[in-house]
């Protein structure tokens, strides 16, 4: 789950860094700037979402 939260972290975070500030000098900073903040975040977001998702997947999934 880590290497996801990583792999999210870092596509969101350039993502938003491309969007928001272009792709001039000093992009590479921008995104590692912006990544140390949406790391923290995305790590807490998905360990509190995954077991909200989990019982809903399977909620709805499930055959009765």
């Amino acid at each position: 789950m880590i290497i996801m939260v990583f792999s999210m972290s870092v596509i969101m975070s350039g993502v938003v860094a491309t969007v928001n500030m272009g792709t001039d000098n000093g992009f590479l900073e921008k995104h590692f700037n912006s990544f140390i903040f949406t790391f923290p975040v995305t790590i807490i977001t998905a360990f509190t979402m995954a077991p909200i998702t989990k019982t809903l997947v399977n909620r709805l999934t499930s055959k009765n």
